[in-house]
């Protein structure tokens, strides 16, 4: 080769990757390009989650089909036996775990995305890397937990002949993604808040016990008052579970205006979170 020493080969100059720290941004946004550099240790973190969730559990990820079950029971006994909460034109137990499925994602996507970054600290305040994967990974985590908890849906539907009509089915992962939006951008607020206010933690579980009944899980939404369903349409999750039954079973069609107040309350919820996420994030390290 030309230039080279006889004898010697020439060996191309490595490819790397510079990475400029700067001070975060304060605006809402997402750096794409970075998220997808960091795609591995996103998917570390998701994993070791994962597996540290049932560790040491005499059942496991059972735990994914037990919990919804017996949730389920409950509610079916208390709400639908004596309370007589009104159910459209399905079946109860229909009605209750299909609203129970969506609903026990957010809570748990929700409950540690708030508590990531705390949980996370000593990565925080040692190595480098994009801060927003943590509640990332927190809301993808519980994912797994929904998949496995669809078998008691589907089971109850076989039960009850509750099957989707039409096309209309293929609506159903939008309705999920909403609630994914919401709860990360609820997630991020939390998370950030939370490392400053650690009262965040304990007003948390406070706020979850009446989720349920705020979200219409243990009824159906257009058989209560006008007034109060457009007062719960601020909830998203309201959105997602109406669309959800909307969508596999049949249920009664969601009002568009009251949908849209849900959709873009849970848009707002995003990038209000990301704003405050990005804007605290410089401090993390010295509050932690």
């Amino acid at each position: 080769m030309i230039g080279a020493p006889e004898g010697s080969t020439l060996v191309p100059e490595a490819s790397t990757r510079v990475t400029v720290i700067r001070p975060a941004s304060r605006w809402p946004r997402l750096d794409i390009r970075e998220l997808w550099h960091y795609r591995e240790l996103l998917g570390t973190f998701v994993w070791r989650d994962i597996k540290v969730r049932y560790k040491q559990t005499s059942v496991g990820v059972a735990w994914a089909l037990l919990v919804p079950v017996f949730t389920a029971v409950v509610y079916i006994v208390v709400f639908g036996k004596f309370a007589k909460f009104p159910r459209g034109n399905l079946k109860y137990p229909v009605v209750v775990v299909s609203g129970l499925l969506p609903m026990t994602y957010f809570i748990s996507s929700l409950t540690g995305s708030a508590a990531s970054v705390v949980s996370n600290g000593p990565l925080v305040t040692k190595v480098y890397f994009p801060r927003v994967l943590l509640p990332i990974a927190a809301v993808i985590v519980p994912a797994v937990d929904f998949l496995l908890g669809m078998t008691v849906l589907v089971g109850v539907m076989a039960i009850y002949s509750s099957w989707p009509t039409g096309p209309i089915a293929l609506l159903a992962p939008a309705f999920l993604l909403l609630a994914v939006v919401a709860a990360l951008g609820l997630g991020l607020f939390l998370s950030a808040l939370n490392v400053r206010y650690r009262d965040v933690a304990y007003a948390i579980p406070v706020f979850l016990q009446v989720l349920p009944l705020l979200s219409g899980v243990m009824f159906v939404l257009d058989h209560i008052p006008q007034k109060w369903q457009w007062v719960l349409s601020v909830n998203p999750m309201t959105a997602v579970i109406s669309g959800w039954r909307w969508t596999l079973l049949g249920g009664a069609t969601p009002d568009p205006a009251r949908t849209a107040i849900g959709v873009a309350v849970a848009v707002l919820l995003f990038f209000g979170g990301l704003a405050y996420f990005r804007s605290t994030e410089p401090r993390f390290a010295d509050t932690i």
